[in-house]
């Protein structure tokens, strides 16, 4: 049988290992922590779920980054009301994380310069596709995507940096021997946490 993971009794533990995970997942392509989904809400109140592709974590500043494109409704639904959720589940390490926050667009300031000279050219280029994410096309191969020139800046005016400050946590650790469920509460420039029934 295999030993209990360091966080299994120890709340603090608990909260720094999903945090870890977070930032693993920024450097590790393969992680399930390198693709949360990611929970908005349009205009009508109805939740919408997709994948990102997270680029930063910083546990002491409770804040997760990934990018979008302005002309999507996900920039849309950011930008009307910010409030936001992540999930990720790692079936090996039968760990769920549940993040909920607010998550703010970046277009013209430093960070999002600073994030759009970072991406990879590759990254670049899905920011230039014609036309907009989401527009109706009449064959599934009607639009256009620039060519990989890593000195374009063809794109640059669609992307977003997005920054995704965490309020609350919900992590649940799944074992046969007993399940562990914790949630995090930010408070200031802390988290206060609790166990809770899995």
């Amino acid at each position: 049988m295999d030993a209990l993971p360091s966080f299994y009794d120890d709340l603090d533990g608990f909260r720094a290992e999903g945090w870890r995970r977070l930032a693993d997942g920024v450097g590790h392509r393969h992680s399930p922590f390198h693709t949360p989904s990611l929970a908005t809400v349009d205009a009508a109140g109805r939740p919408r779920l997709r994948t990102v592709v997270l680029r930063a974590a910083e546990a002491g500043a409770g804040a997760l980054r990934f990018h979008c494109d302005q002309r999507s409704d996900k920039a849309r639904e950011i930008a009307e009301n910010g409030l936001a959720a992540l999930h990720v589940y790692d079936g090996r390490a039968k760990l769920q994380l549940r993040v909920e926050g607010r998550a703010r667009l970046h277009h013209d300031d430093a960070l999002a310069d600073a994030a759009w000279a970072a991406a990879l050219t590759m990254s670049r280029v899905c920011y230039g596709v014609e036309p907009a994410p989401g527009t109706a096309l009449a064959r599934g191969d009607a639009y256009a995507m620039p060519d990989e020139d890593p000195d374009a800046r063809l794109g640059r005016e669609n992307f977003c940096a997005v920054v995704f400050t965490a309020e609350r946590l919900d992590l649940l650790y799944l074992d046969r021997r007993g399940h562990r469920r914790a949630v995090f509460s930010r408070e200031g420039e802390g988290w206060m946490g609790t166990w809770v029934a899995p």
